[in-house]
């Protein structure tokens, strides 16, 4: 037989084998857990108010004046809002009749004072009372925070 020379033997003598590489791959998912709670309480808040407001109080200012030739002394209401009432006496003459002897003018007039009140203005507010765990995921606001209490 022949030596093989050593191109010939090496092809021989070494058996085609197949190498698998392998490497690993990752594959992340999210999956939700509750990590915590958070809860909203409204509480009532109450706080003093105090304003000074005007009203209206109305006062009659009396005047006395002659009654004309023709009064009828009837009430009336005169154009400017006042209402005059006749005031009768007995008159002595040859016959008794009675005769107007003077009208009474009342004004009304509007008093404008000032009155002091005070009084409890209630107002809801809403509290935050967070987990620790979530406290650092939990944002207000910051244009309504004065809504919020701590």
């Amino acid at each position: 037989m022949n030596q093989p020379t050593g191109d010939e033997s090496r092809d021989h003598d070494v058996d085609d084998v197949g190498l698998v590489r392998s490497e690993e791959e990752l594959q992340a998912v999210a999956v939700e857990r509750e990590a915590g709670k958070f809860r909203l309480r409204k509480v009532l808040d109450e706080q003093p108010f105090s304003d000074e407001i005007q009203r209206g109080v109305e006062h009659a200012d009396i005047e006395r004046v002659a009654p004309m030739e023709d009064d009828s002394g009837e009430i009336e209401s005169l154009p400017d809002g006042s209402v005059s009432i006749p005031v009768f006496e007995e008159q002595l003459v040859v016959e008794k009749r009675l005769v107007v002897r003077e009208r009474i003018l009342i004004r009304k007039r509007v008093v404008h004072e000032t009155e002091h009140i005070e009084t409890q203005l209630r107002r809801e507010l809403v509290e935050i009372d967070t987990d620790a765990d979530v406290a650092t995921r939990v944002h207000v606001d910051p244009s309504s925070a004065t809504d919020l209490a701590d």
